[in-house]
């Protein structure tokens, strides 16, 4: 849960599957930007990508077996919201938590392709964006679109970026770690196997079922 003035990041992604180098942009993350709380938002699919993920449960249960800090939530709000975009999920926790300050997280590799993302100049402008550095994608990152559609926008280290007022974006330098969901697929060291989309369950009322996603989710 969060409550009014707290700062909170968002780390969206399939999580196909989580692993340790999550585990460590998210402690940096907390400690480089001074964030209260982190949501891993476990998607139910990717719109970019072919392939689908493997079934939530199994990826949800995989996070939360790698994912072990009180200042996390490890959460499928998307599926329980209904909601396809990161643009509208994140207008729906704004009108849900009004008065928490959330900041965008996201590896520096999903920078180079940020500018296919459904209205992503919209997330810009709703959020400050923490652009955490990934292994072989520092350059590429910053020459990317949306880095220079935005770069008069860049704000230092990343320092008190939950308290800018968007558009504002960090590129936040930290220890590099190698793991990747792709290379660990690719190994055969991940056993679920993937599965359709789940269909979007819309809540009752936004704010009755978010809340109640979020007991269930510190409850499992």
């Amino acid at each position: 849960m969060a409550t009014r003035g707290m700062v909170v990041g968002l780390l969206g992604g399939s999580f196909d599957p989580a692993h340790g180098g999550h585990v460590h942009i998210t402690r940096e993350a907390i400690k480089r930007l001074g964030l209260d709380r982190v949501w891993w938002l476990v998607t139910p699919g990717n719109p970019l990508k072919v392939r689908q993920p493997a079934p939530m449960a199994d990826r949800l249960a995989q996070a939360r077996g790698v994912m072990d800090d009180p200042r996390v939530e490890i959460t499928d709000l998307e599926a329980r919201l209904g909601t396809r975009y990161t643009a509208e999920t994140i207008a729906r926790l704004q009108a849900i938590y009004p008065g928490v300050r959330f900041v965008w997280l996201m590896g520096a590799d999903n920078l180079v392709q940020f500018h296919r993302w459904e209205r992503w100049r919209d997330i810009l402008r709703a959020v400050p964006v923490a652009v955490l550095a990934r292994p072989g994608s520092g350059v590429s990152a910053r020459l990317s679109v949306a880095a220079r559609a935005f770069r008069v926008y860049q704000s230092g280290r990343g320092e008190g970026l939950g308290h800018r007022r968007p558009p504002a974006w960090a590129f936040v330098n930290l220890p590099l770690h190698p793991a990747s969901s792709s290379e660990i697929r690719a190994r055969g060291g991940w056993r679920a196997e993937a599965g359709p989309l789940p269909p979007p369950r819309l809540p009752r009322t936004p704010r009755e079922d978010v809340s109640t996603a979020m007991k269930e989710d510190a409850q499992a």
